[in-house]
């Protein structure tokens, strides 16, 4: 479990720098260069990720984990449809369009909406501090871009055709995870 929580603590909190202190991150960019600067960024977030997925497996490998609540077997399938539009968002924050310029802020809604979403599922503590995690910093994160200059994303340049790439694309994903990936990457088989 402390691999999860220091991972959390890594990941979550390079990506926490612009809700504390913008103007840190942008003096920090300009005094070590913007490559260096998304260098250790990039170095930071990727061993929190590294020690997420450590973590997380041990703790579902753990013999007596601490299960705090057992979601019944219907909130799954409440799971499976609002996992839909994730992908789509994930895409949409990257391809100008409609359904990014109606959701402002695709992928942190995607993140609130995965999070949710496998609390639903699952109730241990390791998923509580995962995805209770993830939702904490995708709220605090949404309500700090209400007071601080946005930051343009790079993405695709705008077009008419983007939100359905985004929509064929993000369904493909979807199903791909649904049917392969997740069992794969997760050992855990969404339907079954």
């Amino acid at each position: 479990m402390l691999w999860l929580i220091l991972g959390l603590i890594l990941f979550l909190g390079v990506h926490s720098v612009s809700i504390i202190d913008a103007n840190w991150r942008d003096q920090m960019a300009a005094r070590l260069g913007p490559v260096a600067w998304k260098a250790i960024y990039g170095l930071i977030a990727l061993l929190g990720l590294y020690l997420i997925v450590i973590g997380y497996a041990q703790a579902r490998l753990a013999v007596d984990p601490v299960v705090f609540y057992q979601p019944p077997i219907w909130t799954r399938h409440i799971t499976l449809l609002l996992m839909v539009p994730v992908f789509v968002l994930l895409l949409a924050a990257y391809l100008p369009g409609r359904i990014q310029q109606t959701s402002k802020h695709p992928m942190l809604l995607a993140t609130k909406i995965w999070a949710l979403a496998h609390l639903l599922a699952n109730g241990t503590l390791a998923d509580l501090l995962l995805f209770g995690g993830f939702l904490a910093w995708a709220v605090a994160d949404r309500i700090s871009l209400k007071r601080r200059a946005p930051v343009p994303a790079p993405g695709a340049p705008a077009g008419r055709f983007n939100d359905w790439i985004a929509l064929g694309a993000g369904l493909a994903l979807y199903l791909f995870f649904l049917l392969w990936a997740h069992k794969t990457l997760f050992g855990v088989s969404p339907i079954g």
